[in-house]
C-alpha cells in the first residue's frame, strides 16, 4: 500500500494494439486501449492512479501509483502484433504493513499489538511466552493481532516483542 507498481506487457515490434483489462476484487472493471495506426488511446472507468508507465506509442506497461487496498485483483494485458495476440495475466494481492504498538495492561503485563494488516502479522517475544496471540478481523480485509507476555514462569517484565510480517519486520523492547 503507498508505493509504485510497474506491470510489463509482451513488447513485441510492430504492435498494433495494446489492451489492459483490469478487473479488481472491490468496484468495476477497467480498461486501457492503445491503436497504433490512429495513435489513439482509450480509457474506460479506471481510477486516477492507473496509467501507461511512459506512454503506450512507446512502452505497452502499466503503472499503478499510488497502490491502493482497491488495486488488488486480476490484470490482463493483451497486445495484438504482426505475428500474432500476446497475452500475460497478473494476480495482484496488496500487502499492508501493520502498525506496531507496546504497552503495559492494567496487570503489568507487555502487550504487543499489530494493527490493521493483510496478511495478520505473527507476534513472538524474547524471551518465549506461552501466551497465544489472538486475532480481530477489521472488516476491511486487515487484522490486528494481539499478544500478551506470559512469562513461562518467570517474572520477566523486560521483554522484546517480535512483529513478522510480508511487509515488514520490526522489534520493540518494552518493560513493565
Amino acid at each position: 500500500v503507498g508505493g509504485s507498481l510497474v506491470l510489463t506487457c509482451p513488447n513485441k515490434s510492430e504492435v498494433t494494439l495494446v489492451i489492459w483489462k483490469i478487473n479488481p476484487k472491490t468496484g468495476g472493471h477497467c480498461i486501457l486501449g492503445y491503436r497504433a495506426d490512429l495513435s489513439q488511446s482509450n480509457r474506460t472507468n479506471c481510477t486516477d492512479n492507473i496509467t501507461w508507465k511512459s506512454g503506450p506509442e512507446h512502452d505497452p506497461a502499466l503503472q499503478i501509483r499510488p497502490v491502493e487496498r482497491a488495486s488488488e485483483g486480476n490484470y490482463t494485458c493483451e497486445t495484438g502484433a504482426g505475428d500474432g495476440n500476446f497475452y500475460i495475466t497478473y494476480h495482484l494481492t496488496v500487502l499492508v504493513p501493520p502498525k506496531v504498538a507496546v504497552y503495559c495492561d492494567s496487570r503489568g503485563n507487555p502487550v504487543c499489538q499489530a494493527a490493521a494488516g493483510k496478511p495478520p502479522a505473527q507476534i513472538s517475544w524474547v524471551p518465549g511466552s506461552s501466551s497465544s496471540p489472538e486475532q480481530e478481523g477489521l472488516g476491511d480485509g486487515t487484522v490486528t493481532v494481539r499478544g500478551t507476555f506470559m512469562g513461562n514462569g518467570s517474572n520477566e517484565k523486560n521483554v522484546t516483542c517480535l512483529v513478522s510480517h510480508p511487509a515488514m519486520n520490526h522489534n520493540k523492547p518494552i518493560a513493565c
